[in-house]
């Protein structure tokens, strides 16, 4: 975490928005100390920025001590760039402009609400966008919604209203959001979490569902609604070690 703060710090002298994304993010606004049920490890620091500060991103983290992975930067020139801090074991996932894995979720436009993370919305976002939610991204998500009500804003509250429009207009993120909150609930037993916690947890991601289902849904969404799930509509990806 502290190596995280440096980072965005750094970033903020330099008048270059980069953001930190992921775990470490949702860690940053939550209690001072984690919740002893939902205390995980962090493998990795995630961060996002725009595209037309990509370069200057990338070079701001070697001046600071991390090293470019060539081969994988460029094949992902303009989406996604790996570094290294050998010396300390860290990798740092660098996104521009969107934060793609299962799902494609813009970042850019809204990258300047908050000053160290993107919005808690694009937080929720980028585990409720996982196919595959495994330990990690279930703590990640449970600490992320029990700490924030879902609202129309996005000061300290999960804009449940910005969520449910990107979900109207793209049936693959609306079915895996759907799915994503329908197993948080399920798997919720399965935590050290206190029944009161549950149950906070449970009622927002009942308000957040009821949101998303109420939002009127465009003619690009209907039209793959029909489809279904008979078509895979989800990417599979990427793992980098």
């Amino acid at each position: 975490m502290a190596e995280a703060r440096r980072i965005v710090q750094a970033a903020a002298q330099g008048a270059i928005p980069l953001r930190l994304i992921g775990g470490l993010a949702i860690r940053l606004h939550g209690r001072d100390a984690p919740h002893p049920g939902l205390a995980r490890a962090y493998k990795d620091i995630d961060l996002v920025t725009s595209r037309s500060a990509d370069r200057m991103a990338a070079d701001l983290l070697v001046s600071i001590g991390y090293e470019a992975n060539p081969s994988f930067n460029t094949l992902n020139t303009g989406r996604r760039g790996l570094f290294y801090d050998r010396r300390n074991g860290r990798q740092l996932d660098l996104f521009v402009d969107t934060f793609e894995m299962c799902h494609k979720i813009p970042i850019a436009a809204r990258l300047e609400l908050d000053p160290v993370t993107v919005p808690l919305a694009e937080l929720l976002l980028t585990k409720l966008q996982i196919v595959r939610l495994n330990d990690k991204d279930l703590k990640d998500t449970v600490a992320l919604v029990l700490e924030h009500r879902m609202g129309d804003g996005d000061v300290d509250t999960v804009n449940a209203s910005y969520i449910a429009k990107l979900c109207a207009r793209d049936w693959g993120l609306w079915r895996t959001c759907k799915l994503s909150i329908e197993r948080t609930g399920t798997m919720l037993d399965s935590l050290d979490l206190s029944p009161e916690e549950r149950t906070v947890v449970r009622e927002r991601l009942v308000v957040l569902g009821n949101r998303i289902e109420a939002e009127p849904k465009s003619q690009r969404w209907k039209l793959r609604d029909r489809i279904g799930d008979r078509i895979r509509w989800y990417q599979e990806p990427e793992e980098v070690a």
